[in-house]
């Protein structure tokens, strides 16, 4: 698990995952040139104050940005896709915007990529692509779909893509658990339902996992990591122990439960000690190209309500500090 002497560009890299992401390579590997491609200019005034490193390169661009991206990823070992709009209610309100940067912005990537070279792409996806019920989950499952049968537009060329992907992350931006410690603050806690669960996993575990990925890919696969579930009850209960909670309804776009990995997908993935591995089901792809595992029984699906691993309260609190 190295990228030693290698040149990562991050899209998106601004952001909390690519804040965490840059802070795991600086302290764990040798790279020799990390790029961080966004569109925030101030975002990356303080990224560059933060980490005030030489090997890193602030580059300003969009996704969208066709062009850019053809040079930004000239000379690139490695790249880390993980620009998109991730709100689901801004999503909703501009549908379009989110087409455009979500499934637009991946074609983007994907040209670029083979165009210039580039040996591996790893675009992060999440557990609302998955049976998707609001706009942004569905513009992610297709950018999953181009991502991975991007490994055909390929060819012979040495460019190969594998997603990632995962639930939510604690700490996050987009998460509740920022919404829920500003309520605690004057007033009640409000939840959608009180029977919803969820998927978690922290900022460090996501970086570790992709960047762990970066050296078993080999082109195609969806990787999941095994992760715990949480109620939302209880989860309300580690922010803000005894506050008052206020049911308003689930909102649109909105599940009771999340689901990692179908049943139809479950035919073709493979089960290891940490993680899954669904594997493509198309001609670029053959068993012999399997990265092992054992095969996953009938029926199997993995829901953030039938999870085996959950998430406490204390474990919860454990996991915040310092966020």
């Amino acid at each position: 698990m190295t990228v030693d002497d290698k040149t990562i560009l991050i899209t998106g890299g601004t952001g909390s995952f690519g804040q965490k992401f840059v802070e795991l390579l600086l302290k764990t590997q040798r790279p020799q040139a990390i790029r961080i491609y966004s569109r925030d200019e101030w975002k990356q005034v303080q990224m560059q104050t933060r980490f005030d490193d030489s090997r890193l390169r602030f580059l300003i661009g969009d996704v969208r940005d066709r062009n850019r991206l053809y040079r930004a990823l000239n000379g690139v070992d490695v790249l880390i896709h993980a620009a998109a709009l991730k709100q689901v209610p801004v999503a909703e309100y501009n549908p379009i915007e989110a087409v455009r940067t979500n499934i637009e912005g991946a074609v983007n990537v994907i040209d670029a990529a083979i165009d210039n070279g580039v040996p591996k792409v790893i675009a992060l996806s999440t557990d609302k692509a998955v049976h998707p019920v609001n706009l942004y989950g569905a513009t992610k499952l297709v950018a999953e779909k181009l991502l991975i049968q991007a490994n055909s537009y390929s060819g012979p060329r040495e460019t190969r893509f594998s997603v990632v992907r995962y639930g939510n992350v604690v700490g996050s931006r987009g998460s509740v658990i920022p919404v829920f410690r500003e309520q605690s603050k004057g007033g009640a806690l409000t939840i959608t339902d009180e029977r919803m669960t969820r998927f978690w996993i922290t900022q460090e575990e996501a970086a570790r996992f992709i960047l762990r990925c970066t050296d078993l890919m080999l082109g195609g696969e969806i990787f999941v990591p095994k992760i715990p579930s949480m109620r939302v009850t209880d989860l309300a209960e580690a922010i803000a122990p005894g506050a008052k909670r206020k049911v308003i309804g689930i909102r649109p776009g909105e599940k009771l439960h999340e689901v990692l990995l179908t049943e139809e997908e479950a035919v073709h993935a493979r089960e290891f000690e940490d993680h899954f591995v669904i594997e493509p089901e198309h001609p670029f792809w053959s068993r012999e190209k399997s990265l092992g595992g054992k095969p996953l029984p009938a029926g199997f699906r993995y829901t953030s309500d039938g999870n085996s691993v959950w998430l406490t309260p204390a474990r919860l609190k454990e996991m915040l500090k310092g966020l």
